[in-house]
């Protein structure tokens, strides 16, 4: 039986080299798949999340494999429909999410490597949402390096898009490349297979299971025809000239500056510099130059155009025309906006984007800064984020924290801080973010204040440290340390982050997995001897959410499997199933355990 990693590379090579897939249902019969996707989804935090059943990542067993791929090769294998639930918006809105059943969420899984194997290859480099090795910075990286001149900025975004795609139009998209009826139908029936909510079954009719881990994957694919659009249509149509002709103003005004330096007239030639200064140097309102750029992040795109606002609208107007008569998607009317990139900031994935105009800053006596691109982090992001530890425009204690430890709460900010941080890494006003370090940090020891039924100073006084930054600057912080016997104090810190601009961050959402993801639990699996007892029948898996929860059990005497856990920080525990049964009943467990 072939590896997963080699049967992934082989479908790889095969997207790459543009050639169709062929047979890849019987793909599916491969238990390696099933424990790759095992180990990828064993760490993810809605493992333990049930859908509309009761089944759940705990009691994940071979047998299960097995049953899953017996039904597929009968062509049995039958989707149930997700639990729906409603997540609020910022806006005031909900937004539907599904949660499938762990079976499901197994067998997308490995659906999704191999389209995603298959697919990513062919993608678009514009595209960058839900693809390994890229993410929200390089998107923005891509926007600030390649972008410098454009003048106007055309927000997209479609209005409701997972749960618009058209399922035939998808399933189209689809049998372009995949040339396999069952693997196909087994797609079809995933989409259709309806949802749950209050216990009341409705028909999905359109859209992607949208919190399925196979929905970005789908709806990239289903995008990707737009992203032909734009490269091979609209981008070649909207670009022509390879250099903005010179400015006639700015010439004639060079020509008086030499003229009068062969004069000899230098108090002259100040003044007409000063002038020039403000003066492009180039002509703006070219005819015959025009450059059209375009990123997409999901269903949110942005495009930046170099020409007059009424070519801008009829970009907009033809993309709106294409994705309906294509896609039979909408743009939102009122997301989907044209602004001047000088004047108003266009706003993609949480930053400000604005081209720059600064005539004083000069460099090798030029105007650098003049038409390059500047990320900002908006005034009003910093104060939502800030609004979080605020009550009536004070810093305020936090009452869901006030049962942890020190090091707990500590590390609850410091871990929040950090990726407010890192994520507004490329703005360059990114120094702005001071003030929400000080409203945390308030936050933060009123809240240790409160645990402690002391003052703000006197946590101060007592977890205040100075910590060094790579620069070599000092910074004060907050400081906790948790001493263990024979091994190296714990330490939590909240602060010590470098407010400097770092143009090289990268925040990558989905880093690029190694095929070996999961080797310790699956191999563990795979030996079907029961870490307990040392039974070798009906092997299963026992999860937790939390060793916490374990270490703050209540327990004055832990049981063995407990303890067992605790010692090798594993929130897994492979077990015959009567040792999980007397786990989960909290029955006494058999004396004999294998080391």
């Amino acid at each position: 039986m072939r590896t997963a990693d080699t049967i992934l590379a082989v479908i790889r090579d095969r997207g790459q080299r543009g050639l169709p897939l062929a047979r890849v249902y019987r793909i599916l019969f491969n238990e390696d798949l099933y424990l790759r996707a095992y180990g990828r989804l064993a760490t993810k935090q809605g493992a333990l999340t049930k859908g509309s059943t009761d089944e759940t990542i705990d009691g994940m067993s071979m047998a299960k494999i097995h049953r899953i791929i017996a039904d597929l090769r009968r062509e049995t294998y039958r989707w149930t429909p997700v639990r729906r639930v409603y997540i609020p918006k910022a806006t005031g809105k909900t937004r539907p999410l599904g949660v499938p059943t762990w079976s499901d969420k197994l067998v997308q899984e490995v659906l999704r490597s191999i389209l995603d194997a298959y697919y990513d290859p062919q993608m678009s480099d514009h595209s960058h949402g839900f693809r390994p090795n890229r993410g929200c910075h390089t998107a923005l990286k891509a926007i600030q390096r390649c972008w410098t001149g454009t003048r106007w900025f055309i927000e997209g975004d479609i209005a409701q898009y997972f749960d618009t795609i058209n399922h035939t139009t998808l399933l189209t998209i689809l049998a372009k490349r995949i040339h396999d009826g069952r693997f196909l139908r087994l797609i079809q029936t995933l989409l259709q297979a309806g949802y749950l909510h209050d216990w009341v079954y409705h028909p999905t009719l359109s859209g992607t299971p949208q919190g399925g881990v196979i929905s970005p994957l789908l709806a990239n694919i289903y995008l990707h025809e737009f992203d032909q659009f734009v490269e091979h249509t609209l981008i070649p149509a909207y670009t022509k000239g390879q250099r903005r002709k010179v400015n006639p103003a700015y010439a004639q005004m060079e020509q008086r500056i030499s003229k009068l330096r062969r004069q000899r007239e230098y108090a002259s030639v100040t003044p007409l510099l000063k002038e020039l200064r403000t003066l492009p140097s180039r002509d703006v309102h070219d005819p015959d130059y025009r450059r059209l750029r375009y990123v997409r992040y999901a269903d949110d795109f942005l495009l930046g155009f170099a020409g007059t606002k009424v070519e801008a609208e009829a970009i907009k107007q033809q993309i709106n025309v294409w994705l309906y008569d294509h896609l039979q998607l909408k743009l939102s009317t009122q997301k989907t906006l044209i602004t001047h990139a000088s004047s108003d900031p266009a706003h993609f994935l949480g930053y400000d984007i604005v081209t720059q105009q600064a005539n004083s800053k000069q460099t090798g006596n030029r105007r650098i800064v003049n038409g390059r691109i500047a990320l900002r982090v908006a005034r009003a992001t910093i104060t939502a984020k800030c609004n979080r530890y605020m009550k009536n425009g004070k810093a305020t204690h936090r009452p869901e924290l006030l049962s942890e430890t020190d090091f707990t709460i500590i590390a609850t900010y410091q871990q929040e801080y950090r990726g407010i941080v890192q994520y507004y890494m490329l703005a360059h006003n990114v120094s702005h973010l001071h003030r929400l370090h000080w409203v945390m940090k308030q936050s933060l020891l009123k809240t240790l204040a409160a645990k402690h039924k002391t003052t703000s100073a006197v946590m101060r006084r007592k977890y205040l440290a100075t910590q060094q930054l790579p620069d070599g600057r000092r910074m004060l912080c907050i400081r906790v340390f948790v001493e263990q016997p024979a091994r190296p104090p714990l330490i939590a810190q909240f602060g010590g982050i470098s407010l400097r601009r770092n143009p090289m961050a990268i925040l990558n959402e989905r880093p690029p997995q190694l095929w070996n993801v999961g080797t310790e639990i699956i191999q563990r699996l795979k030996a079907q001897e029961c870490e307990l007892c040392g039974s070798h029948e009906d092997v299963e898996v026992h999860h937790i959410r939390r060793l916490a929860n374990l270490k703050r059990s209540g327990r004055t005497e832990k049981p063995q499997w407990m303890q067992r856990m605790i010692t090798r920080q594993r929130k897994t525990l492979v077990v015959c199933s009567q040792c999980h049964h007397r786990i989960h009943a909290g029955k006494t467990l058999p004396q004999q355990i294998t080391k």
